[in-house]
């Protein structure tokens, strides 16, 4: 007798008809917008597609990616130690007295007690956020936080609250109902928010999220990727900036911003961070960081620490830029860090030409966000300044976007021109 196979969807098929919100745009935008590949030293100036560019759009806050000082450390364990060593797991065979010593001075530098690398920011606050938490607890989180913490959060098992971006009304509401949630049970309540938003530059509200402890009882995980070097006296954060850094209870910050480099760490009280380190499953059974990224990241640390110059350096171009797109009528938002968002009103075809334009035509390249990351009919160009930038980059970088945005509102850009990748 012949059985008949059941009718169900097959997965390819699925993924096939619906690739997904930027998928979509695959065969169109591969290789351009898209995946688009820049060429030379990580610099202020590189090559697109032949071109010689202004970049903009490389997380090298401090300059460290090209420091010469860095290059040597980087070379020079590179060669001692190859990228194989060391071997396994840190907590089977892959520890040294290098990866001890850069989390020691991690922690020292932040203001905690211990801190534990982590080999990836993205998959280690995810990690983070899974270990914390147990069914019976409750998350709180910034409806603006970046997609680490919303897929951290999804793997929570237990109740998951969001407060409207930076509104501290929202927040103390959803503590009440996060506080009801818990009450009679085992559980308890962690709110996470991120000390600089990238997208839009803004600070999170620390000052006042820690302010709302003495109503409520929750802990704290700020994600400080853009703020850890860039902010603060010392540059030891955002926490530090606002004067609350003790009161963070997991401070959380990637290498990839202001160290340009591989990497991540989390750090807090002892009995925490070695809690983190027994059971978060992403360092359990990965790969220790390979020797050249410890050692290299300690040459970057050292000179965040001893080189106030290089942050100075940054807020000096950070804030000639924003001031000078202001002067020339630019709306750059609530960004008060060094992000540097440009809004503009258009289409997603519109803001396609535009940065095709700027690319071509003017010698900038910045990234563009536009819809679903911000409403519809509105394009964002997000500048990243670094030390290694100059005022002429500035100034014709100011330039540029004086005459697209006058072409913008003209309507030069509604015609679609090809994609140079796919010529």
């Amino acid at each position: 007798m012949e059985t008949q196979k059941a009718k169900t969807t097959d997965i390819f098929e699925r993924i096939k008809n619906n690739k997904g919100p930027l998928g979509q745009y695959a065969e169109s935008a591969e290789g351009y917008y898209i995946f688009p590949k820049l060429e030379g030293r990580i610099s202020n100036r590189m090559k697109f597609h032949g071109k010689d560019v202004v970049c903009w759009s490389i997380n090298n806050y401090l300059g460290l990616a090209e420091h010469p000082e860095v290059r040597k450390a980087d070379a020079d364990s590179a060669e001692e130690w190859g990228l194989a060593y060391p071997m396994g797991s840190r907590m089977m065979s892959g520890n040294t007295d290098i990866h001890d010593r850069l989390e020691n001075e991690l922690a020292e530098f932040v203001n905690k007690e211990k801190a534990v690398l982590v080999n990836f920011g993205y998959q280690g606050i995810m990690s983070a956020i899974d270990a914390v938490l147990d069914r019976n607890d409750v998350v709180v989180y910034d409806s603006e936080s970046h997609a680490c913490i919303i897929d951290g959060v999804r793997m929570h098992l237990g109740k998951r609250l969001v407060y409207a971006h930076n509104d501290m009304d929202s927040l103390e509401k959803n503590l009440q109902r996060a506080t009801r949630l818990v009450e009679g049970t085992s559980g308890g309540i962690l709110v996470i928010t991120e000390g600089v938003f990238g997208m839009r530059g803004d600070q999170g509200l620390l000052k006042e999220v820690v302010a709302l402890k003495e109503k409520f009882n929750f802990r704290l995980m700020v994600d400080d990727a853009h703020g850890f070097g860039t902010m603060g006296k010392t540059g030891a954060g955002t926490g530090e900036e606002q004067g609350v850094q003790d009161d963070i209870d997991i401070y959380f910050s990637t290498f990839a911003k202001s160290m340009a480099s591989i990497g991540a760490f989390l750090a807090g009280d002892k009995d925490i961070i070695q809690f983190l380190q027994y059971n978060m499953r992403s360092q359990i059974f990965a790969k220790s960081l390979p020797m050249p990224l410890v050692e290299g990241n300690l040459k970057r640390l050292e000179l965040l620490k001893t080189k106030p110059e290089l942050k100075e350096r940054l807020w000096y171009i950070a804030t000639l830029l924003q001031n000078k797109l202001i002067e020339n009528g630019f709306d750059i938002g609530v960004t008060n860090s060094a992000v540097t968002p440009v809004y503009m009103k258009g289409s997603v075809e519109e803001a396609t030409q535009m940065v095709m334009d700027l690319r071509e035509n003017f010698g900038i390249f910045c990234s563009i966000v536009v819809y679903p990351v911000i409403p519809k009919g509105m394009i964002l160009l997000r500048l990243i300044p670094t030390a290694v930038h100059t005022e002429e980059d500035v100034d014709v970088t100011v330039a540029a976007f004086q005459q697209v945005g006058k072409k913008l509102a003209e309507g030069a850009y509604k015609e679609i021109m090809v994609n140079p990748a796919k010529q």
